[in-house]
C-alpha cells in the first residue's frame, strides 16, 4: 500500500520509527514524501499519490476514458496556476489559469488505483479547446468515439463546461458540427 509522510506517521507514531522501517526495508520511499510497504506499486499510483491535487487530463484522461487505444507517454496531470512545477520526467504539467480546475472533476478507479480525473464531458470541452495542438488522426479518433456514446453524456454538462471555459463560442460550434 502507498503511504504519504503524514499516513506513515499515523502508522508507526514517530519519523524514527519510519526510518527504522525504512532500514529493516519493511518501507521503501518511492518519492519525496512517499511510500510503500510493497515491492512494487505502479507509476499511476506513484503519481496519483506523489501530486494528490493534480487532474489528469488530456492524452492521459481520453486513455483512462477510453477513448483512445493509444498509451500516453507521459502523464498528463494539470495544476492550479499557482502551482508548484512539476520536476519529474514522467509527467507533462499543464497548470489552469481560470479558476476551473474542480469543473468536472470525477475520482475513478482505474486498475484499482483511484485518481482525480476530468470527467468525460469536461474532456470533450478540452479536447475541442486543443484541436490545434492535437494531431488531426489522433482528434478524429478520440471524436469518433465520443460519437458512438454522445447517448450516455450528460449534455447540459457538456455545454455548461463550455460556456464557463475560455473558447466557449468555438467549442459551441465545434460541438453543433463534429459531435451532435
Amino acid at each position: 500500500m502507498i503511504y504519504t509522510y503524514n499516513e506513515c506517521i499515523e502508522k508507526f507514531k514517530t519519523d524514527y520509527e519510519i526510518r527504522k522501517q525504512l532500514a529493516q526495508g519493511r518501507l521503501k520511499r518511492l518519492s519525496r514524501g512517499v511510500y510503500s510497504d510493497e515491492v512494487y506499486e505502479s507509476d499511476l499510483a506513484v503519481i496519483s499519490k506523489t501530486y494528490p491535487y493534480a487532474v489528469f487530463t488530456m492524452n492521459s484522461a481520453f486513455y483512462y476514458h477510453g477513448l483512445t487505444d493509444t498509451i500516453p507517454r507521459s502523464y498528463y496531470l494539470i495544476t492550479d496556476k499557482d502551482a508548484t512545477k512539476i520536476k519529474d520526467k514522467r509527467v507533462c504539467q499543464f497548470f489552469d489559469n481560470h479558476n476551473s480546475l474542480s469543473l468536472g472533476v470525477e475520482i475513478k478507479n482505474y486498475n484499482g488505483v483511484e485518481i482525480r480525473i476530468f470527467t468525460r464531458e469536461r474532456m470533450l470541452v478540452e479536447l475541442i479547446r486543443n484541436k490545434n495542438k492535437l494531431s488531426f488522426d489522433y482528434y478524429k479518433e478520440i471524436i469518433a468515439n465520443y460519437r458512438k456514446l454522445i447517448y450516455e453524456l450528460d449534455i447540459q454538462s457538456v455545454q455548461e463546461y463550455a460556456i464557463q471555459l475560455p473558447k466557449s463560442r468555438f467549442v459551441l460550434d465545434t460541438l453543433q458540427l463534429e459531435v451532435f
